[in-house]
């Protein structure tokens, strides 16, 4: 008998299966089935809007990450020029007091702005930081010139990834979340989908035997693998 949709299957695992159930039934020629006909119908759409919701999400993540890699020659820029302040060579300590006033307008804080923000001030910050004026003080200072480089391309990386998070959010707020469609996916193929084959291999094996086999096999693969992440004990964090 054809297992349903485990309703713990995360939402890339729901996409996964039905993506791989609407490729299986497009390779059949069930099409002439109405009844059918019409559940895939309804499937095929709500298979777009999970997969356009996942993207969202992901997205979103990639955004977060290239933050926290912008963060880090951000603050590694701070404590470099905050060590130069106190080196013994006079010429080095007053190199790092003239880069340091030009950063310290802005200040290690702004890793806690919000990404507007902070885009805005890292953006001014480097273009204060590239005042011709200011070039001999940081080649004195070993390393400042290649952090500050890094943290360029960290922005340039940061405003990359924001772009297409925007793109991605553009309709967002006429848009199902990715768990709201999720739910509608798992209903309709454990209600309608899978009760249906269920009854049909029955009545017509010959005509849906081996499509209700197929669904069988990648909704059991779908649910071993659920079985099998649920069955793993959680992390501890120490």
């Amino acid at each position: 008998m054809i297992q349903k949709l485990n309703s713990k299957s995360r939402v890339t695992e729901v996409d996964a299966a039905c993506m791989r159930i609407i490729g299986a039934y497009q390779n059949t020629s069930l099409s002439t089935d109405v009844h059918l006909a019409a559940m895939f119908s309804a499937l095929e759409p709500l298979s777009v809007s999970l997969s356009g919701s996942i993207n969202r999400i992901t997205a979103e993540s990639n955004l977060e990450e290239k933050d926290e890699e912008r963060d880090e020659p951000l603050r590694s820029l701070f404590y470099l020029v905050a060590g130069f302040l106190h080196h013994p060579d006079a010429t080095i300590r007053a190199a790092a007091e003239k880069v340091n006033a030009v950063i310290e307008r802005y200040g290690m804080g702004i890793t806690k702005e919000s990404y507007a923000v902070e885009s805005s001030l890292v953006s001014s910050m480097l273009k204060d930081l590239a005042q011709p004026k200011l070039q001999d003080a940081i080649a004195l200072l070993s390393g400042c010139a290649e952090i500050i480089a890094a943290l360029q391309l960290a922005q340039t990386a940061f405003e990359t990834a924001r772009i297409a998070y925007e793109e991605e959010k553009a309709d967002d707020s006429t848009q199902q979340s990715a768990s709201e469609i999720k739910v509608e996916v798992l209903e309709l193929v454990n209600k309608k989908i899978v009760v249906y084959l269920r009854a049909m291999e029955v009545v017509d094996v010959e005509t849906f035997g081996a499509f209700a086999r197929t669904v069988a096999e990648i909704i059991a693969d779908n649910n071993q693998a659920v079985r099998k992440r649920l069955s793993k004990p959680e992390p501890v964090e120490e």
